[in-house]
């Protein structure tokens, strides 16, 4: 009988290449550009030169997905719960 393991990691998110597909679409852009400037303007140090963009890319953008930033700009919670209606004039009671 075949023993299957339970997959942990699904609120992680979907990740190409060690990218998160946010990131893996700029690298394809990246990919992209330097195909075409490669096409267009055909030489040893442009092909070269766009191994190397894309390498480097490639290297801070896993640096990039490894970092977990998170910008917390507003409270989560709020100080006080009521069921009191906001009301923006101090001066009326309920």
């Amino acid at each position: 009988m075949k023993r299957y393991e339970v997959y942990k990691n699904i609120r992680k998110g979907a990740m190409i290449w060690g990218l998160p597909i946010s990131l893996f679409a700029m690298m394809m852009l990246s990919i992209l550009a330097s195909l075409l400037i490669i096409i267009f303007s055909f030489s040893l140090l442009v092909i070269m030169g766009a191994f190397l963009w894309n390498g480097g890319f490639y290297i801070i953008l896993t640096k990039i997905a490894r970092k977990t930033i998170t910008l917390n700009i507003t409270r989560v919670f709020p100080r006080i719960i009521s069921n009191k209606k906001e009301n923006l004039l101090n001066y009326v009671d309920y």
